[in-house]
């Protein structure tokens, strides 16, 4: 008879309980299910819950779908590639979660979390980041709040001068092409 170690009769021994366990819960599951089919006064569970939408409780927002914010990136994108520029863009909606993040070819490594950074900030302040990047010298704490970016390449989206979505664009020499590109963005979407 082959002798086994006892690390592989501790596996087998494991593998052996775990198989009964799994076996074991099968059955009272199965059983559980047969006694609860078995009763009658249990009430049919409700396979629909109405909302009134007049409630005070709710809030509703608006934003950008996804073709929305493709479409919006794809024209930064277009726009920058048309100057000659590498760039990455990024559509994020009005709680500031990426909707859309397009690499640009050729684009730095860096371009994304920037470009993502600037749309957040857009949105966040409902103002263009240059516009944001020159409130840093009456309040440099700004800087400090975590996401943000206060560099020039980020625009808000606006619904009725509401913030409804923000697009960054980074890679650009400068921040002034790259907010270029981001406004060609929010243009593409007045079309």
């Amino acid at each position: 008879m082959k002798k086994t170690s006892v690390r592989t009769r501790v596996l087998a021994g494991t593998a052996a309980v775990a198989a009964l366990a799994v076996a074991a819960l099968a059955a009272a599951g199965v059983g559980a299910v047969s006694a609860s089919a078995e009763t009658t006064d249990t009430p049919a569970a409700p396979t629909a819950v109405k909302v009134d939408t007049q409630n005070r409780n709710l809030a509703q927002s608006t934003g950008l779908n996804v073709d929305a914010a493709t479409r919006a990136a794809q024209a930064a994108l277009d726009a920058a590639n048309k100057a000659g520029q590498h760039v990455s863009v990024a559509v994020v909606d009005r709680d500031g979660v990426t909707r859309v993040l397009l690499k640009g070819d050729g684009a730095g490594p860096q371009a994304t979390e920037s470009a993502e950074r600037k749309a957040f900030t857009a949105v966040s302040w409902n103002a263009p980041t240059s516009e944001l990047a020159k409130r840093l010298a009456q309040a440099p704490n700004l800087k400090d709040i975590p996401g943000t970016l206060f560099l020039a390449g980020g625009a808000p989206v606006q619904s009725k001068g509401a913030p409804v979505a923000g697009i960054g664009v980074a890679g650009a020499p400068s921040g002034d092409l790259d907010e270029q590109f981001a406004q060609a963005g929010v243009a593409a979407l007045g079309k």
